[in-house]
């Protein structure tokens, strides 16, 4: 499973969603949904505005958990 910490970062930057949403071009629902963990599929140009704003890498919006067997 991937879980995204991107309210994580977004706080460690003093940064909201709408701000996000207007310095990437990113529409507010998508970054909404990688917040909440609803998105199904990141395209890797939203990962690259992403971390191009918030200066991280993809490792630090995203984590995959294994899952439990």
């Amino acid at each position: 499973m991937i879980k995204f910490r991107l309210k994580v970062q977004l706080t460690m930057k003093d940064m909201n969603q709408k701000q996000l949403a207007e310095q990437t071009g990113i529409r507010p629902s998508t970054v909404s949904a990688i917040c909440t963990g609803s998105i199904k599929e990141v395209p890797v140009a939203v990962l690259d505005k992403i971390c191009t704003v918030l200066n991280c890498q993809p490792g630090d919006i995203m984590e995959y958990i294994p899952d439990e067997k």
